[in-house]
């Protein structure tokens, strides 16, 4: 069992998301589902809590009513080794969310994530101050990030 899990407060869209999330990354199933009993506080037989892997990683959804929202504070960092993988994730996060600057977005349930090629943490990483300007100022000019548009500006540095 995950040391760590983190815990995401839905209003009552916990099972649709975490089904959402589940259909979009590989190795990913859903777990246990609790449901509301005659105590409440929720309508008993609803969906209290979901349990769910994303692509190796433990979460656990809680259908708590709508006392708490999302904040872009805390976001899911998404490594991704190719542009086709930055595409169809970016894509279909985004789907009836928000796309925003530097690869974050927030989904249609209020979660930000941030979809990032491997490749731009070893670039910022480099010794040579220049690269990283470079790559960095390109960054800042993306929504989507570009790993080609990345290299470029990485070798130009």
């Amino acid at each position: 069992m995950q040391k760590i899990i983190p815990f995401l407060w839905f209003d009552d869209k916990a099972e649709e998301a975490a089904n959402f999330y589940t259909s979009i990354f590989k190795n990913s199933k859903i777990g246990a589902v609790s449901r509301y009993g005659d105590e409440g506080p929720g309508t008993a037989g609803t969906v209290m809590t979901v349990t769910f892997r994303l692509d190796g990683q433990e979460f656990m959804a809680l259908n708590g009513g709508p006392v708490f929202a999302f904040s872009p504070a805390i976001s899911f960092f998404v490594n991704c080794e190719t542009q086709e993988e930055i595409d169809e994730l970016w894509e279909k996060l985004s789907e009836g969310g928000e796309q925003q600057q530097c690869g974050w977005l927030t989904d249609k349930y209020g979660v930000t994530w941030q979809i990032v090629p491997t490749v731009l943490g070893e670039m910022l990483q480099d010794r040579d101050a220049e690269k990283v300007k470079s790559v960095t100022q390109a960054m800042l000019q993306m929504v989507k990030l570009d790993i080609a548009k990345l290299k470029q500006a990485y070798e130009q540095g």
